[in-house]
């Protein structure tokens, strides 16, 4: 989780990473995505991005904990967790369909305040001492340790500018407008847009077109929040 890793002693974060993981893979999960050391702090190098590849496929493929099925299934303490974890989760569902589903929790700012609350309760702890993270409130240190950051070429920029600019010239306008049109009103009716959006990309369509014509029919989202 992103949200585990720190600024201060960033090359732990590796071990963070790799504890998750692992956990991930116990658990029985389909799908996994690792962080690299270094998301804390910018964008990833393409060494720290590669790390968490790896640290994935040394778990697959030299660990040997994915050629099992349910490693851990049978663990009284796992299991008495999974419990738990089934009970609280659908307490919050309930709680949700109460409210009228999860649009209307939204709009009552449900979600929001679960989120802010626990991230509030979770710095307090770190504050305290209750907490323990290493390298921020124990094993801190003075040092400042230098990680390689990753520096964007301006050059780039102008390149997808000029590539942009390019493909506007070059593209059909019509068939855009053409596709564009069929993506509005297929938002206006309410049915699937995936196929009118695919179409639409389709005819060079940029990332900006598409995301106005949702605007234009449903506005933008303006958090209320939460105080």
């Amino acid at each position: 989780a992103g949200c585990s890793l720190t600024a201060q002693q960033p090359y732990n974060n590796v071990v963070r990473t790799t504890l998750q993981a692992l956990a991930a893979v116990l658990g029985g999960t389909q799908s996994l995505h690792t962080n690299s050391l270094d998301e804390v702090l910018a964008i990833p190098t393409e060494e720290a991005a590669t790390i968490a590849l790896r640290t994935q496929q040394i778990i697959a493929e030299e660990s040997g904990v994915a050629n099992t099925i349910d490693p851990v299934g049978g663990s009284y303490f796992i299991e008495k967790l999974t419990n738990q974890l089934e009970e609280e989760a659908f307490a919050i569902i309930q709680k949700i369909d109460d409210m009228g589903g999860m649009l209307s929790a939204i709009e009552k700012n449900y979600p929001q305040q679960e989120i802010a609350d626990a991230a509030y309760r979770y710095q307090r702890q770190v504050d305290s001492g209750e907490k323990t993270v290493v390298g921020v409130n124990k094993y801190a240190t003075s040092e400042t340790i230098p990680v390689e950051m990753l520096e964007l070429d301006e050059e780039l920029e102008r390149l997808q500018i000029e590539k942009t600019n390019r493909i506007k010239e070059q593209r059909n306008s019509a068939r855009l407008r053409e596709c564009l049109d069929r993506l509005e009103d297929s938002c206006r009716s309410a049915t699937n847009v995936m196929q009118p959006l695919i179409d639409a990309v389709k005819a060079d369509a940029t990332l900006q077109e598409c995301c106005d014509v949702y605007r234009k029919v449903f506005g933008e989202y303006r958090d209320p929040g939460i105080y």
